[in-house]
């Protein structure tokens, strides 16, 4: 197994806790070694919970697998039945336990336990978290959901959210309130709030509104084959987005009720004069599939940026992404490997990246702003406030989150203005650290064969490179006149531009060529 600092997925039995832990009456009975018990934490610091995830562990040590672990395992589900009393119990082995293969599924059948037991099989050497919630909830639907009389109103089911999601919660309130709106009841919404007796009532509805296809599709999937229910395929987040997701909703239920758009301030803020200028600043997108083809089309659509590169962690989404990006004239970054991500970043160069918790960090060391779009979060993504990533508010949550890393207009400006002040220079820090203002930086007294040329070294006698490529002394300093949050992509664009042209000396003559060059 590849060991590494950080991970973007877990192993697969993380997701079906995702799934019975956002559930009510379900306990999930894992054969795991004592250390196992690690995921806890995942719900109850990272999502703040208050309450402990519904899961009974084996927790069998060394000593025990030369004795009867399948005693252990059947001891536990009792345990957990007689103490819990849920309508279902779902049990899997973790990845260790799988190992000693003693059949989770198989030992609980034979118990004869008196509600319904649902057995995972979840292979943690091939696959990882998202299919392992998707997996579970699938599991969930095909033992439990049966078909039914539909409702007498037209309703729907809405799928995917689970615990420790990115903002589910707060999708889920959203898009509620919107299928309100439209008439449309919500028969249920599944995981996250349901219990099994719920999702033995999934048949009534008269469709599935999909919301996260990495933890639900193949469970829409089965719905639609065996329950007659089609699903939605638009995920609603964007403006754009939103109102498609609309027009599909009205397409299957027949709804013509009004939807309010009155509270939508995205697209006009975004058309603002101080916004535009951000068009056209390169992002660089990375994250689960969904998320990350969402937010490429508002960051392109919505936005005016200019997508530079995109990817996702999760292969099971691997096939879409690379075809939006085709679409976007760029090749998709499929990779688990936050390494391979931080160097596709570091080549693209983006003024600012839209990624998850490690693309955050990854931009830290790179001096890049990141706005995280997507999950695996950390505690400060679980926010107190109401802050949904779909429908029009979420729309205007977007805005805000992406735009505030940014350095707008007329913060440039005063930035500039006062680049040579004492308080306010680039190696000062920033002041909102509380950093003691140091004195500014003395240039560099230029090379002796230096003249008014900014001669510095003899031009190098292979063909010029980016390796060899040399900056005069004027230039230097002329570089150093330009604001820092773009210093990078401006000596980045004139050595490219010096390669092109075969100059192997950098003076103040290209540096302003290659900016008149860029800027045609």
């Amino acid at each position: 197994m590849k060991l590494a600092v950080w991970t973007y997925e877990g192993p697969p039995h993380v997701g079906a806790m995702r799934v019975a832990t956002g559930m009510r009456d379900l306990h999930m009975v894992l054969h795991a070694p004592q250390g196992d018990t690690y995921a806890d934490l995942l719900f109850t610091m990272i999502e703040r919970r208050n309450h402990r995830p519904p899961v009974s562990y084996t927790t069998f040590q060394a000593r025990d697998l030369g004795a009867d672990t399948a005693g252990l395992f059947k001891s536990a589900c009792q345990d957990a039945h007689d103490r819990f009393q849920p309508q279902a119990i779902m049990v899997a082995a973790s990845c260790t336990a799988e190992l000693i293969q003693d059949d989770p599924g198989g030992l609980a059948e034979t118990m004869g336990l008196p509600v319904p037991v649902v057995a995972l099989d979840l292979p943690s050497y091939q696959r990882k978290e998202n299919f392992g919630a998707d997996e579970a909830f699938l599991q969930l639907c095909r033992h439990l959901a049966k078909p039914v009389a539909r409702s007498a109103r037209v309703s729907c089911n809405i799928l995917g959210p689970t615990a420790l999601g990115f903002r589910h919660r707060d999708d889920l309130a959203e898009i509620t309130a919107l299928l309100s709106e439209m008439g449309i009841a919500v028969n249920v919404a599944a995981p996250m709030g349901a219990s099994p007796a719920d999702i033995a009532r999934m048949g009534a509805a008269h469709f599935n509104v999909l919301l996260y296809p990495e933890t639900a599709e193949s469970a829409a999937r089965w719905c639609e084959k065996e329950l007659g229910q089609p699903y939605t395929r638009t995920i609603p987040i964007g403006a754009h987005a939103t109102r498609a997701f609309i027009d599909e909703l009205r397409a299957l239920s027949g709804s013509t009720l009004p939807v309010d758009e009155t509270r939508l301030r995205q697209p006009w803020w975004a058309a603002s004069v101080d916004s535009t200028y951000l068009h056209g600043k390169r992002v660089f997108l990375f994250g689960d599939g969904t998320h990350v083809m969402a937010a490429a089309r508002v960051a392109r659509d919505e936005m005016g940026f200019e997508v530079c590169g995109m990817g996702c962690y999760n292969r099971e989404q691997a096939r879409p992404l690379r075809a939006l990006a085709q679409e976007f004239g760029l090749s998709a970054l499929i990779t688990d490997d936050y390494l391979e991500v931080e160097a596709a970043i570091e080549a693209a160069a983006p003024e600012m990246i839209l990624g998850t918790q490690m693309e955050r960090h990854i931009g830290k060391r790179l001096g890049i702003p990141c706005a995280v779009i997507s999950a695996p979060v950390h505690v400060q993504d679980f926010p107190a406030r109401y802050s949904p990533q779909m429908g029009f508010e979420g729309a205007n949550v977007l805005f805000d989150t992406w735009v505030h890393p940014l350095v707008m207009g007329l913060e440039e400006h005063l930035l500039h203005m006062f680049r040579d002040d004492f308080e306010f220079h680039d190696a000062a820090g920033p002041s909102h650290h509380g950093a003691r203002a140091q004195p500014l930086p003395q240039s560099a007294p230029a090379a002796p064969a230096a003249a008014d040329e900014g001669g510095s070294t003899p031009p190098p006698s292979a063909p010029p490179s980016l390796d060899n490529i040399v900056w005069l002394s004027c230039a230097e300093r002329e570089l150093r006149k330009i604001p820092f949050f773009v210093r990078g992509k401006a000596r980045r664009n004139t050595e490219t531009f010096a390669q092109q042209k075969g100059i192997s000396e950098i003076s103040v003559d290209t540096l302003y060529e290659a900016k008149a060059h860029y800027a045609r």
